[in-house]
Parts: C-alpha cells; sequence; structure tokens
C-alpha cells in the first residue's frame, strides 16, 4: 500500500528562493524515505510581498469606501497567489531533478459550497491527482481555493491553504499532513510574551482547535476539524529546522478506560485574541424571547459573529470584533434599543483536556489575575476552556501570569 503524505508550505516557506529550495530539499527527503507526497502551498509571503494574498487583495480596495463589484471577482484574482506559488515550486522541484505536476484546487477535485472568499470544502474528489501519482509525478496543488459542481471559482478564507492540505489528507488517507511553517511548532503560549513558553510535543486534536479558535494561528480551526473527522494525524514543524514539530491526533493517555484522567497536564496552553469589543443591549420592558431573537437574528443577517454570549431577561451582553462594532450599532440603532459598546478588549483563554469537572482551576485563574490586579470583564467556558474578557493593555501580563500559574513552562517529569 502506497504511504503518503501531504506536505503543506506556507507563505514563509517559498517566499525566496532560498527558501523554495529548502522546502523542496525537504519533498525529497521524504521521498527518499519511501514515502509519497502530495504537496500544498500557500501564496509567496505576506502583506507587502508581491503574490501575497493581501497584496492583491489592495489591487481591487485600494479605498475603505470602495469595494470591488461582486466576491466572485475577488476570488478569481486571489485564487492567483496559489496558482503563481504553485508553479514556481514544480520549477524549482524540476531542478532538483524530481517530477511535478501542478494543479489548481477545482483541479485536484476540491469541490466546495457557492459561498465566494469563505467557502466551505463539501468533498474532494482527488482523481487527477492519483493519476498523477501513479505516473510517480509530484502533485502540487495551490491551496485556499476550490470550485463549485457549477465549476465557479472559489477561496476559502483564511487559513485555507492548511483546509485543502487536511481535505487532501483525508480523501488520499495519508498516514500524515505535515504543515510547514516558520515556528517549530504549538507554543504553550505566544513566545513573543512568554518568554518560558516551550513547543508541545503531542496535542488532542480538540485541544488543538479550541488553541486555534481562541487566538492561536499556527493551525486553522478548520484543517483540524477534518483532521479529526478523518482520524489523519496532523504535524505542525518549521521549514527552517530539524525540531519534530508538534503531533496533532488523539490522546490515547488522556483519560483511561474508566474514565479517570491520566493527563500529565491540566491546561495545555494559553491563548490570545485581541481586537474585541463587548456590547451591552438593554431589553425594551416586557420583552420576551421574540426580542432575543430578533437581535442575534439581525446581527447574523450583517454578517456578525458573536462570542462571550450572556442573555439575561432585561439585558443581553455579548462580544463582537472591534472591526464589526460599526455595523453592530448600526444594527442596534436601526432596532431602536439602548446600547453601550466598549472597545478594545482582548479574549486570554486557557486550554486543556482536563479542565472539565476538576474543582480548583477557576479559583486558579482568578487568583492569578487578582494578584496581577487584572480586572475580569467576563468570561466563558467549555469542557476544554476558560476564557476572560479583558481590557486589552492586560493582555500581556494575563497571559504570563496564567502561563506561571499552570506551570506550563515546565517539562514534564
Amino acid at each position: 500500500m502506497t504511504r503518503i503524505q501531504v506536505l503543506k508550505f506556507g507563505g514563509t516557506s517559498v517566499t525566496t528562493p532560498d527558501s523554495r529550495a529548502r522546502a523542496a530539499t525537504i519533498v525529497g527527503e521524504v521521498m527518499d524515505r519511501g514515502v509519497t507526497p502530495v504537496v500544498v502551498v500557500s501564496a509567496m509571503g505576506r502583506q507587502g510581498d508581491p503574490y501575497a494574498t493581501d497584496t492583491l487583495l489592495k489591487l481591487v480596495e485600494t479605498d475603505a469606501d470602495v469595494k470591488p463589484d461582486t466576491d466572485r471577482d475577488v476570488d478569481l484574482l486571489l485564487m492567483c497567489g496559489e496558482v503563481i506559488s504553485a508553479v514556481t515550486f514544480a520549477h524549482v522541484l524540476h531542478t532538483q531533478g524530481r517530477r511535478a505536476q501542478v494543479f489548481t484546487g477545482a483541479q485536484a477535485g476540491v469541490i466546495t459550497d457557492g459561498r465566494h472568499r469563505d467557502a466551505k470544502i463539501l468533498r474532494v474528489e482527488p482523481k487527477a491527482v492519483r493519476e498523477a501519482l501513479a505516473q510517480g509525478l509530484i502533485p502540487v496543488v495551490a491551496g485556499f481555493q476550490g470550485a463549485t459542481v457549477d465549476g465557479e471559482i472559489t477561496t476559502l478564507g483564511r487559513g485555507g491553504s492548511d483546509t485543502t492540505a487536511a481535505a487532501l489528507g483525508a480523501a488520499l488517507e495519508a498516514e500524515e499532513v505535515v504543515i510547514y511553517t516558520d515556528v517549530d511548532g504549538i507554543l504553550t503560549a505566544d513566545p513573543r510574551i512568554v518568554a518560558e513558553a516551550r513547543i508541545l510535543e503531542r496535542v488532542d486534536y480538540d485541544e488543538t482547535f479550541q488553541l486555534a479558535h481562541a487566538g492561536a494561528r499556527v493551525v486553522h480551526p478548520r484543517a483540524v476539524e477534518i483532521a479529526r473527522q478523518f482520524n489523519v494525524p496532523l504535524r505542525v514543524k518549521s521549514t527552517f529546522s530539524n525540531h519534530p514539530g508538534t503531533l496533532i491526533a488523539y490522546r490515547a493517555d488522556t483519560l483511561d478506560v474508566w474514565q479517570s484522567r491520566q493527563s500529565d497536564r491540566v491546561v495545555t496552553g494559553v491563548t490570545h485574541l485581541t481586537g474585541l469589543a463587548q456590547v451591552r443591549v438593554e431589553a425594551p420592558d416586557a420583552s420576551g424571547p421574540e426580542f432575543d431573537h430578533a437581535l442575534f437574528r439581525s446581527l447574523a443577517e450583517r454578517g456578525i459573529s458573536v462570542d462571550l454570549i450572556n442573555v439575561f431577561p432585561d439585558r443581553k451582553v455579548f462580544c463582537v470584533m472591534g472591526g464589526d462594532a460599526g455595523a453592530a450599532r448600526t444594527v442596534l440603532a436601526a432596532m431602536g434599543v439602548s446600547f453601550s459598546i466598549l472597545e478594545h478588549l482582548a479574549k486570554v483563554s486557557i486550554v486543556g483536556s482536563a479542565i472539565h469537572g476538576l474543582p480548583g482551576v477557576m479559583a486558579h485563574v482568578t487568583g492569578a489575575l487578582a494578584s496581577i490586579g487584572v480586572r475580569i470583564l467576563a468570561t466563558a467556558d467549555s469542557t476544554l476552556t476558560i476564557s476572560c474578557l479583558l481590557a486589552e493593555d492586560d493582555v500581556v501580563a494575563a497571559v504570563r501570569a496564567l502561563h506561571s500559574e499552570f506551570h506550563l513552562g515546565e517539562t514534564a517529569a
């Protein structure tokens, strides 16, 4: 049986001739181990680099008040970044004596719904990719894109190349999907904030999903969800070092058959998300559940996502991204309700599979933040997370305090 690995190279891994040569060498090393590679690439570089996605977007979004005519047109533009990257990378493989074939997302069989600029993958039909593999070719697939059943080009939104790689890995029954980036793996916190942050050797799918959803930007949540659904191991590692990185898979050691905790850690990591705004809406007198429905339906119709939601009989409190605060004001003003919006906030979260039902975790959180004088504005929790809403100015101190409180800088004995 053919052993397949899907290797996804992010923008920083394919920006310069040297980085592309390094990535191509990695592909060759995988082949030399007897594993068949399928490559997925992002657009080259980040905003400001000539072919980066944000740079292409600036070509048609030059004025904040003047938007492109249709998102369909924008998708046709944005897909070019990954296509340029794929063709360029295939050329590097050719110069190293490797035979490669380039595929757009559509040619690779990535079928999506019809939502432009944030499409969801419905399925992958990788017949053409399998045919290339049978001919001994290395498929180089443009990430971040696909097409509807009618052939309309779509893009997958931020982090879409990770999603492409995971979906291809599931369709091809790959033994592993490796996300190559410019960091050595998933860390216990942002190393720019916490110098003692360490690389996690192994993380559960659900923990990784929550870390990504709560602000960590190493791998996209959709990619993790697809990998979890199809039980495809993900690995996050650096293109530029030999560190083994972080394996994302089911943690067989987290619970034993009697559902007793066997994990060596309560909290896996601390993450943060800045740029939030808290909205407080005063409910009209004698309003009932119909008001709640009308409020959140109106926000949804404007494409406004809400978080940290608390619904009380007399008021509704929730958060939106700061960029959506203006749209939220418009919606609420049109409803004729009394409201206030507090901006420049952030969400700091602890994530861990052993949090649920364990007494004292919240006490540690509140104690750590109280010790540095940080005020909690709101909280939310799930089976894997506890999130606190804070002033943005308190983020650095809060992340450091929580990282220290749960001893995340220490390696397991």
